[in-house]
């Protein structure tokens, strides 16, 4: 796993953006794993201004996003298809007929979970899956205890995942219990995971996930197995790792090394 720490939120971003738009400037008609959350939108800004001032293009590419919500049609207002048509597939050329969202409003959830799966492994699948990483540990919706060998599928999300998506909605009894969420396996066979964390309320979480044990108690742990995984972290999400000053000389300012 590479670690890589900036000093300034601003700077992580940026990192991410520039890995993003250099895999679609080198593979015009890749597979993008794409994340939602407060943690993506500065993100999906800065693509949009990469895009404005000299590209890439995003027209071939085509889109998975990780999760959606059970209950809620495509043009809910609090739908990720409507996140996602918000801040960036509208502001930027993606072909709307290359991106996928889970159907939360699938009359039958299992199927349309089973479906997703099918349509990621027809697409080849992802070449660059983005995450964003919850406080108790979560990637996508793959809540604490969810299995590692695990496919996209519906989860039950916990009171804190739904309390910390509830300024969204309008109360906490309208914030969805259920979620079509892409599997930790799912995401492992990304052939490039990307992880961006900011903000000290992410510093415990991100301390499990690279430094803890491989547990099905902080889900997103298991990125330690993957051969091509890359964290971008700011100063104060860092702020919980022990082994700073070695991720620092490796990569110092969040650099590449001289391997990469």
């Amino acid at each position: 796993m590479k670690v890589l720490i900036f000093d300034e939120a601003e700077q992580a971003v940026a990192r991410v953006a520039d890995l993003v738009a250099d895999l679609v400037r080198r593979k015009p008609d890749a597979v993008l794993g794409l994340a939602t959350g407060g943690t993506m939108v500065p993100l999906y800004e800065r693509l949009v201004a990469l895009h404005q001032e000299a590209g890439p293009s995003f027209a071939g590419v085509t889109s998975f996003n990780l999760d959606e919500y059970v209950g809620l049609a495509a043009e809910h207002p609090c739908s990720y298809h409507s996140y996602m048509r918000s801040v960036l597939f509208d502001r930027i050329d993606f072909d709307l007929a290359r991106t996928h969202l889970p159907r939360g409003d699938s009359a039958d959830p299992m199927r349309e979970a089973d479906r997703y799966e099918a349509a990621i492994a027809a697409a080849g699948g992802i070449d660059l899956q983005l995450l964003g990483i919850g406080q108790n540990g979560h990637i996508g919706f793959n809540e604490p205890t969810s299995s590692l060998a695990s496919r996209t599928r519906i989860k039950t999300l916990t009171d804190d995942t739904r309390r910390a998506n509830q300024r969204y909605f309008d109360s906490f009894e309208d914030t969805p219990r259920f979620a079509l969420t892409m599997g930790v396996a799912t995401i492992l066979e990304s052939r490039f995971c990307l992880l961006l964390a900011t903000g000290r309320s992410k510093a415990d979480a991100v301390a499990a996930m690279v430094e803890g044990p491989v547990a099905a108690a902080c889900p997103a742990s298991a990125l330690q197995l993957h051969r091509n995984a890359t964290v971008v972290l700011d100063r104060d999400a860092a702020s919980s790792l022990r082994l700073t000053s070695y991720y620092q000389h490796v990569h110092p300012g969040g650099a590449d090394s001289a391997f990469g």
